[in-house]
């Protein structure tokens, strides 16, 4: 028996003059202020790095005698005092952009539910870009006074701590996190303030989940656990770890988020308007929804649906398969014959939901298309993906022209305050460019970058460069010593990378359409590029692949042994454990940010809009937001727009440009310097990118977007519909029925077109159509009759709305209207009829069309 057996530990109590403290950590506001950042640190520098930036976790661990000198510093009180004053005016600010440009429209609460949120690395439930969007949006909601919520789930093990072993491979390692160490708090209810519990059916047992709160600014992130006394040791392991375990694992975790998450709202007795799925993960949520109408209002499914539908918006973020969830026919029958039942319906279609309109007995249940088909509402992430989005799912709109498929696109951005150094924006207000939290997108402001004067904008971008250095050297450092380096292979840590080189950066996940190793194809002229003996080029690399993914760990591993030749000893680095104070580091430091997916599998990309506001310039493929980005003055692009069709093609094409590039344009502007020993040329680039990525690619405009063109209108929808104990609910689905059992009557036949000069038309000229319609039992103003105008490249098109002019025998109409020939080239058009109801939210819900014969 142990001498010891018994601990316990003992944490400090924070004295009552700087007890503020204590909310301040509870609220992420202070992760993208730099004064309450500095407050925290000042406490106890080395004790702050130790906690990975974490004050929750640096309160409890602090000394007693440190609280206690903090105290009775004048200095520090005064310091508390200020950053509590600007967390107050922050919380009590009342005429923010939403306030003011929707003064009635305050109850619009928006519920935003997502698998993933990246806020800060104290916080760790994120693995890569989607969560640091999902990050970024509601800390921009916050700023801008959206009424908004957030949703998802709290992972025991967050997704994974990654180490590089000797030989380059990447080892998981699991961090279980103590959640009273983090920024969160449990949710009460009830006059007993009990903590909130919900419960989800899986197969024979009902699951429990305990619901925390973490506050970001204004809003708040509800986050469900699952790892409590009340379930059993396989369903506490349901919120273990973000995208870990197998299929059955998924479905459950995705079963806790869109269900559960429902539940938790309700449970809190809040009333969400909108609901933004962000991904298909939480796509369960629409069943949820229905399923609740169809019990409380005594609603039909395909009553309930039209007002859930109506409210929804979805946001899909990857064209990669990978990226779409989709279960087995036999393992959404485990888990959803039951819940199938409860709605009323076979679970043969049930199951339909998730699958493309045209499908087979066997075919997956698709969560991306459970989400398009149950909202109304659904965009890309970038022009480009907007489109290749349009393309990918017109399986769930058969029949209907490519550019009619209802997803829309809003580009990406960054929330600004979280990216850029706080020495840049010092810098930048200094010449009368104030950032405030609401408005990052003033030009005037980003403007004021060209008061900064060569010698300061180099300094201050340099200092960020030795800091990454120092980053990088340390975290090699400890790379190294437990993976059995010798001890000079240790000290060398301190000798990787030089300030004074131009430094190329590329960080991500390592899935393998990224295309980490492209640099590396070519290893004879890259040794040329990195060691010019006038202008040689560093590279620091980051990232982490997923825990199964061998294809990306040997990406990893291939850098790391490239990195170990002698030739590149020192000029190569990889940054072990990538997350975002790693990606903070980098985006503050490099001069250049590579980025070389293939193309169009990027949907948008924001890790090169995060340098742009510390000066980085971007080289990248012209995909997702580099595509709408970049006009020759602010960065480069890599192989411009040639898509071959063989992968092998594509990459070596890609690599020889991204070598030319570097070789003949990059480093020789970098390397090409005034009098002063500066680069004049360069420093107008970094400005260019600057202050043209700037105002455009933030998270201020980009929510602004979908408030402005979802938010709104999907809240307005769902009220209609809703309306009168949702009798608008009702009648539409009648109407949809009647319209499905009629449909079969429509013909249209006899289009005549009129013009002067036959087939001569000029731009400008307008020619009558007209046509015969059968509407059989259907009205007139049931239908909408186009003429539907397109190139023949299929690029462009236009609908003319034809009008009922004469009623005929027999249910026929005759149909007339105008076409203007708008533009120059070859155009081909014909007549269709379509479903027309005031309260369609999209063209073409019913996916029935008729054209002319």
């Amino acid at each position: 028996m142990s001498d010891w057996p018994f601990t316990f530990s003992v944490t400090p109590q924070i004295p009552p003059r700087i007890e503020a403290l204590r909310e301040i950590a509870y609220n992420l506001w202070w992760s993208w202020n730099e004064s309450a950042i500095s407050l925290f640190r000042r406490l106890d520098p080395v004790l702050w790095e130790e906690c990975h930036h974490n004050p929750v976790r640096l309160l409890r661990k602090i000394k007693q005698s440190s609280l206690v000198r903090a105290a009775n510093d004048g200095d520090f009180c005064n310091h508390l005092d200020d950053v509590m004053g600007q967390l107050n005016a922050y919380l009590s600010k009342g005429d923010r952009w939403y306030r003011k440009t929707y003064p009635n429209e305050e109850s619009n609460l928006v519920a935003y539910f997502s698998a993933e949120f990246g806020f800060h690395e104290s916080l760790p439930i994120y693995s890569g870009g989607l969560g640091i969007l999902a990050g970024d949006h509601c800390k921009a909601a916050s700023d801008l006074g959206i009424p908004f919520i957030a949703v998802g789930l709290l992972y025991r093990l967050g997704y994974f701590k990654q180490r590089i072993n000797k030989d380059g491979w990447q080892e998981s390692e699991q961090v279980n996190w103590n959640f009273y160490e983090l920024p969160i708090t449990e949710v009460r209810v009830g006059d007993d303030a009990k903590p909130l519990l919900i419960s989800v059916q899986l197969p024979g047992r009902l699951v429990y989940a305990k619901v925390w709160q973490v506050r970001v600014g204004l809003i708040r992130l509800f986050l469900l656990d699952t790892d409590i006394p009340d379930n059993n040791e396989e369903d506490r392991k349901i919120t273990y770890q973000l995208y870990g375990g197998d299929h059955e694992m998924r479905i459950k975790q995705e079963i806790v988020l869109g269900i559960g998450g429902v539940r938790a709202i309700r449970e809190m007795d809040l009333h969400p308007m909108v609901y933004h799925l962000n991904e298909g993960h939480a796509a369960f949520l629409s069943l949820e929804r229905i399923r609740r109408r169809m019990m409380e209002r005594q609603l039909g499914f395909q009553e309930a649906l039209q007002a859930v539908a109506a409210s929804n918006h979805f946001t899909t973020h990857t064209p990669v398969p990978a990226g779409n969830d989709a279960f087995s026919p036999e393992l959404m029958g485990k888990y959803f014959t039951d819940f199938a039942r409860e709605c009323k319906m076979g679970f043969d279609e049930f199951i339909q939901l998730g699958r493309p309109w045209e499908n087979k007995a066997g075919d997956p249940f698709s969560m991306t298309i459970l989400a398009l088909r149950t909202s109304r509402q659904s965009n890309g992430v970038s022009a480009i993906h907007g489109r290749v989005s349009r393309e990918m799912w017109q399986v769930v709109w058969p029949g209907v022209p490519q550019a009619e498929i209802p997803i829309g696109h809003i580009t990406n951005g960054i929330h600004t305050l979280t990216w850029m150094a706080p020495e840049i924006r010092s810098m930048i207000e200094r010449v009368g460019g104030a950032f405030w939290e609401d408005d990052c997108s003033s030009k005037e402001a980003w403007k004021c970058i060209e008061k900064i004067s060569d010698e300061e904008l180099w300094t201050v971008h340099q200092k960020l460069k030795i800091k990454l250095i120092q980053f990088a050297r340390k975290n090699l450092h400890h790379q190294r010593m437990p993976a059995g380096y010798s001890a000079v292979d240790i000290r060398g840590a301190e000798d990787v990378l030089d300030p004074r080189l131009l430094t190329i950066g590329f960080a991500r996940r390592f899935a393998t359409y990224k295309r980490a190793n492209l640099l590396f194809r070519d290893l004879n002229r890259l040794e040329a590029i990195v060691n010019h003996p006038e202008r040689p080029v560093q590279f620091v690399f980051a990232g982490k692949a997923h825990p199964a993914d061998d294809g990306g760990k040997r990406l990893i591993q291939r850098i790391y042994q490239v990195a170990q030749m002698p030739q590149f000893k020192n000029r190569i680095v990889f940054i072990e454990n990538y997350d975002i104070d790693v990606a903070r580091h980098m985006y503050h430091g490099v001069d250049v940010w590579l980025n070389n997916p293939t193309r169009p599998l990027e949907a948008s990309g924001t890790s090169g809009e995060k340098v742009c506001p510390n000066g980085g310039i971007n080289l990248s493929v012209r995909d997702g937001w580099w595509d709408e980005a970049i006009d020759g003055t602010n960065g480069w692009a890599i192989g411009e727009e040639v898509q071959s069709p063989d992968p092998a093609v594509q990459d070596e094409f890609d690599c020889i440009s991204i070598y030319s590039l570097i070789e003949h344009q990059i480093a020789p502007l970098y390397y090409r310097r005034n009098s002063s020993d500066l680069p004049h040329e360069w420093m107008q680039w970094m400005r260019r990118s600057m202050e043209t990525v700037g105002p455009e690619y933030n998270t201020f405009r980009m929510v602004q977007d979908y408030a402005n063109k979802f938010y709104l209108t999907a809240g307005a929808n769902g009220r209609q519909l809703r309306e009168n104990d949702y009798q608008g609910s009702i009648q539409l689905a009648a109407w949809k029925q009647r319209i499905r059992a009629n449909w079969h009557q429509v013909q249209a036949k006899e289009v005549h077109w009129k013009h002067p000069s036959a087939f001569r038309v000029s731009v400008g000229d307008e020619f009558a159509v007209e046509c015969k319609v059968h509407l059989g039992q259907l009205a007139p103003e049931e239908v909408q009759v186009e003429a539907y105008v397109r190139m023949t490249s299929g690029t462009v098109y236009h609908a003319y709305v034809l009008a009922a002019a004469d009623k005929l025998a027999d249910g026929w109409y005759l149909y007339k209207g105008v076409v203007q020939a708008g533009d120059s080239g070859t155009y081909q058009f014909n007549v269709r009829v379509l479903p027309f109801h005031p309260n369609m939210v999209q063209k073409h819900e019913l996916r029935l069309t008729t054209w002319a014969s």
